[in-house]
């Protein structure tokens, strides 16, 4: 199904020990760049977050914000520095001895002495955080989904609308195409006729046969016309396709206008001329929508 790629989404976890809140934002992008911005203490979850939404995001530019929220006691550890508080015992003796003199071990003393006891809080398990944050993205992720498919389908119906444009304009451009020969003929004809008439002459009906077939044969559309509609069709299929078709619809854009401005410049005839005029205008319109799709 076809799919945008703006989009916004945000996905909420919580129990009583955590909360993860995230957003991510969706924009245009000709590849598939990914950006975290998360707390510190969640980075060796980057990859996992990545792979979670690369699975099902594939182009675009992808921004993802993860807030994190800690709820009741922090868990501590007390961390004694044996070879610190060694040292400084060593250190004491010495002076001791250095002024000859003694010194008692007073353990709460040198447990004042800087670094030789901290407190550090103890870092949650990885693994027990993951599933937690791993739902929020997934909430995330089919919130900024559902956002894209339902651009994704107004894009749609109006590529289609576009399309069927283009084609009726088709219709009108093969309607009038064999009348241009015709026309030419006429002109042709009646050229002759102005300037043989001053010397008493009808034209020679051989030369006007070979002048028309070399005019029909340099401003035949027919080919065009054929590879066009083809054209067309292919699109018209690829927006039905389940997969990612953005740049597919850009590359078959691009053969449309191709064909497009071959007739333009084959066809010496006004009101064709200005028919591919409004089919250019249609096709400006369709490759800007194109840049919105995944």
């Amino acid at each position: 199904m076809l799919k945008s790629m703006t989009g916004f989404g945000r996905g909420e976890y919580l129990d009583n020990e955590h909360r993860f809140i995230v957003e991510i934002k969706a924009v245009n992008h000709r590849y598939n760049e990914i950006v975290i911005r998360m707390p510190k203490n969640l980075g060796s979850l980057e990859e996992k977050i990545r792979r979670s939404v690369s699975n099902t995001l594939v182009r675009g530019r992808i921004d993802i914000f993860i807030t994190m929220d800690e709820f009741g006691e922090k868990k501590r550890a007390v961390r004694v520095d044996k070879e610190l508080a060694m040292a400084y015992h060593e250190s004491l003796r010495a002076l001791a001895e250095l002024f000859s003199t003694s010194i008692k071990d007073h353990l709460d003393q040198i447990a004042k002495y800087p670094d030789v006891i901290k407190v550090e809080e103890v870092t949650e398990d990885i693994l027990v955080l993951w599933p937690k944050l791993s739902s929020a993205v997934d909430m995330a992720v089919s919130n900024l989904m559902s956002m894209r498919l339902a651009e994704g389908l107004n894009i749609k119906q109006d590529l289609v609308s576009r399309i069927d444009s283009i084609t009726s304009y088709l219709i009108t451009v093969e309607e009038r195409a064999p009348g241009v020969l015709v026309d030419y003929r006429v002109k042709i004809l009646g050229r002759m006729r102005e300037l043989l008439a001053t010397i008493g002459t009808e034209p020679d009906e051989g030369r006007l046969l070979q002048e028309t077939a070399i005019f029909a044969d340099r401003t035949s559309i027919t080919e065009e016309l054929v590879r066009l509609k083809s054209h067309l069709l292919q699109f018209g299929t690829a927006l039905n396709a389940d997969e990612a078709v953005g740049r597919k619809l850009d590359f078959i854009i691009q053969e449309i206008n191709r064909e497009t401005n071959t007739i333009a410049s084959k066809a010496n005839d006004f009101t064709i001329a200005n028919l591919m005029v409004e089919i250019k205008s249609e096709i400006e319109k369709i490759r800007e929508q194109i840049q919105n799709i995944e």
